[in-house]
């Protein structure tokens, strides 16, 4: 199976490769005058050839993971094709994030196939990125890949035609950029090694940086048949645009910008906040004071955590260092911001100079914090004994032995390489172990982590440079990150009031206005409509039930009492309730963006106690249809994230055990507890001993249902079981604690997937279900079990041939086709056979 399909007449069509996660599902986008969403998707996506197309061409696997262009990524690489029948170059501009890399990998791909004597060659100037390239983007998806280390090298590969596909790299980091650069180009312009060979297409990469043209410029000399592609993720410098525009040739097809990106939800959307050190406070009144309206949006509980660390926070909070203090900022932040705090987000730190970031890491190792084993340096420093050799000047420490003596205190006998792998590797995959990553120059161009959140800027920044390195958390990353933030201590956007409405003007004066609309928003002024609109998406939701709007109205609406089996507006309600998971989610977090800094918000406390309120009675409506509805039968009744948020910003009683159901399912409970099951249900759940006992029986139903196919003739007797107990408790012709003890023994059977009373001779699971199966026949069980084992040959699930030889061999033993067919199965449902 290549792509799946799921779309309705409402939303139209969503597509992706198998096991793609939902979030990641993609939408196409292409004009139309169909105007029914539906049809129109179908009939732009379904049309023979361009379902090849997207088959054969679209399709990779990126590092294990089966991916399919994004439309901005078609129609970026049919747009080159044509360029590429012309033989004429040009730009392909798409913003950050976006998927310009596997743009490269599609293009590559389809011009080597298209041109059997077509041979790439991949250019960039940052290491990262020459990495990045060649072992992630072209090695991640199965390309073989020459790495080129010098001018010669490069001139040796470009030689070869065996290497299909170069990549060189220009310059490495540091202060020799431009001599490194003039002398690559030196290196190419005087190699005496033989002709290139083959029909060359030159990709360069940051084709808005200065230094490409340059050396597009000399690369023409070596190969002057050569097409040449620029690609870039940021928009040209107005200075610069005539010039790269003349050197690569126009923008090859529509540019895909920032705001379009965000609004297909590509990316998410960037937050701003200024934040003015110099302006801290010290005196110690001032800031338990200042403490005092920090932490108002947190519950009492979580106040209280905060305060029993309040003694270390208090003392660093005190210091009137400039670094001192935005590192005790950050440690505020990672006690306070939701996602920070609740181990899902990540944080970058962009500080002014190797030094600086060096005093930054001290700082927070000895801080005390969150901070102190969670953070790692990053920077282009690498050990080097003989540069300290002479350093010694008996006036104390210089810059430079300081910085050697942090690496080597940090490194012990592990290396730069080790240690940055490592660190990285834990800030992507464990964000709660590495929660900020301390840089200078690197990680701020073609670093893609998507737990990324916050950048804080503590470094003079402009144009290109600014804008890769925010785009740095603009990644999406599960439904508890809605926005990347940016925190600027530099103020690079000065009169950021005009500065949202105008982007061009200082930081980023040197860009068209055009090319980056909508990039930032104010963080503190949006919040606010966020929570407004959220708030109105909730109210919107909750009109469709009927008054009160009481537990049963709410249960009426979003569940089936009576069993889904029997309702037939099930399949509606389970969408109902979807968008009531994800909305009082959504109503949940951005509350807490407020709650997490009040001061900051346009809202009084009366209005945000109001918020608050309805927040928490959101939540509990969620819980309730969830566990009423029987679709927290498989999942803890709170994601991590989730439950960090409820607990930290929401919930306002000081009872730290809500409920046992944080940790167990419902059925579990049941299982466990009986009877006295009920009294750890959440307080919205138990209201009413009716909307209880739905919610369990829903619960086991589901539980039923979905292991019918292990053993069908057992759960068809549990399925009996259950209709039973409910008539009986309807009828009332039984006690409620007797029917909880009864139903809590029904699901240990039902988790058990077979009885109690067999033969001796029957042991394993797998016997079990085909004894039950073949209506209690001992002799033709254990018959059929024999022939299967050994008959069945390895991995012949799913393989038609091999299946057809299991079914042969059951034809054998039992005479009925039917019986054949039931017990093949079941058969495919045990895993012992």
């Amino acid at each position: 199976m290549q792509i799946t399909f799921a779309g309705n007449d409402s939303e139209g069509l969503r597509y992706a490769p198998i096991q793609t996660p939902q979030p990641y599902w993609l939408a196409w986008k292409e004009e139309s005058e169909i105007s029914a969403r539906l049809d129109r998707d179908v009939t732009q996506m379904m049309a023979p050839a361009r379902f090849l197309e997207l088959i054969h061409d679209f399709t990779l696997f990126d590092a294990g993971i089966k991916k399919i262009a994004r439309p901005n990524q078609y129609f970026a690489v049919k747009a080159t094709q044509e360029r590429v029948a012309a033989h004429e170059g040009g730009i392909i501009w798409q913003t950050q994030g976006s998927g310009k890399s596997l743009i490269m990998v599609m293009l590559a791909r389809w011009i080597r196939e298209a041109q059997p004597d077509a041979r790439i060659l991949v250019v960039t100037d940052r290491k990262e990125l020459d990495r990045q390239i060649s072992e992630d983007v072209f090695g991640g998806t199965g390309d073989k890949v020459r790495r080129a280390k010098s001018g010669t090298d490069l001139m040796a590969a470009l030689a070869d035609p065996t290497d299909r596909v170069v990549c060189s790299l220009v310059h490495k980091f540091g202060k020799r950029e431009e001599t490194e650069m003039a002398e690559l180009i030196s290196d190419i312009q005087s190699a005496k090694i033989g002709a290139p060979v083959g029909d060359f297409y030159v990709f360069i990469d940051e084709a808005h940086r200065t230094q490409s043209g340059k050396l597009a410029r000399a690369m023409r000399q070596v190969l002057p048949e050569a097409m040449f592609i620029g690609f870039t993720g940021t928009p040209l410098l107005k200075s610069d645009k005539e010039t790269s525009l003349e050197t690569f040739g126009p923008y090859i097809g529509k540019p895909y910008r920032f705001d379009e990106a965000v609004e297909d939800g590509v990316v998410l959307d960037l937050r701003y906040e200024a934040r003015d050190i110099d302006q801290r406070i010290s005196a110690p009144d001032k800031i338990d004071a200042w403490f005092e309206v920090k932490t108002k949006g947190l519950t009492p509980i979580a106040k209280a955590a905060l305060k029993q660390r309040w003694g270390t926070l208090q003392r660093v909070l005190s210091s009137r260092d400039r670094l001192e203090q935005i590192a005790n900022d950050i440690i505020m932040d990672m006690e306070m911001k939701p996602r920070l705090n609740a181990g899902t987000g990540t944080a970058m730190l962009v500080a002014g100079s190797i030094p600086e970031a060096c005093k930054f890491f001290e700082i927070f190792q000895k801080s005390g914090s969150i901070l102190s084993d969670k953070c790692a340096i990053v920077t282009s420093y690498k050990r080097v004994a003989s540069e300290i050799t002479g350093e010694e000047t008996g006036m104390g420490e210089t810059e430079k032995q300081y910085v050697h003596r942090v690496y080597t205190d940090l490194l012990g006998d592990t290396s730069e390489e080790e240690y940055e792998e490592e660190a990285l590797r834990l800030f992507k995959k464990e964000p709660g172990q590495m929660k900020l990553l301390i840089v200078v120059s690197r990680l701020l161009t073609g670093f893609d982590a998507p737990t990324a959140t916050y950048i804080y800027i503590d470094k003079q920044m402009r144009d290109h440079g600014l804008f890769q390195a925010i785009c740095r958390v603009n990644r999406l990353d599960g439904d508890d990150k809605d926005f990347g933030y940016i925190v600027d201590y530099k103020d690079l956007f000065r009169n950021i009031e005009s500065a949202i409405d105008d982007y061009t003007s200082e930081a980023f004066d040197a860009f068209d206005k055009e090319d980056v609309e909508g990039l930032i928003t104010d963080r503190a002024e949006q919040a606010d409509q966020d929570l407004r609109d959220a708030r109105d998406v909730w109210l919107g939701l909750m009109d469709a039930v009927e008054q009160p709007k009481g537990d049963d109205e709410i249960f009426a609406y979003f569940s089936s009492p009576q069993g889904i089996e029997k309702d037939p507006e099930a399949e509606e309600k389970a969408r109902r309730r979807q968008a009531l998971y994800k909305i009082s989610g959504r109503y949940a977090r951005v509350y807490a963006n407020i709650a997490a800094e009040p001061e900051g918000s346009g809202f009084n406390d009366l209005e945000l106690s109001e918020y608050r309120r309805e927040v928490e009675r959101a939540i509990g409506i969620r819980d309730a249809v969830r566990l009423h509805s029987g679709d927290a039968v498989d999942m803890k009744l709170y994601e991590p994230a989730m439950r960090h948020l409820i607990d930290n910003y929401i919930r306002a009683d000081d009872s730290e055990v809500i409920s046992h159901l944080d940790d167990i399912s419902l059925i579990d409970l049941v299982e466990s507890k009986g009877a006295a099951a009920e009294d750890d249900l959440p307080p919205a759940s138990k209201r009413k001993r009716e909307n209880v006992a739905e919610a369990i029986e829903n619960n086991v139903r589901r539980l039923i249902i979905e292991e019918t196919p292990v053993n069908p003739r057992f759960y068809e007797k549990m399925s009996e079981l259950l209709t039973d107990l409910v008539r009986k408790r309807r009828e009332e012709a039984i006690e409620y604690a007797e029917y909880l003890e009864r139903i809590a023994a029904l699901v240990r059977d039902a988790k058990t997937g077979h009885g109690g009373d067999y033969p001796c001779s029957i042991k394993t699971v797998g016997q079990k279900a085909l004894f039950d199966n073949l209506d209690g026949n001992e002799t033709l069980t254990l018959e059929v079990d024999q022939a299967v084992r050994d008959t069945a040959p390895f991995g012949w699930r799913g393989n038609k041939m091999r299946e057809r030889k299991v079914r042969r061999c059951l034809e054998h033993v039992l005479d009925d086709p039917d019986a054949v067919e039931r017990i093949f199965e079941v058969l495919k449902n045990q895993s012992e056979y």
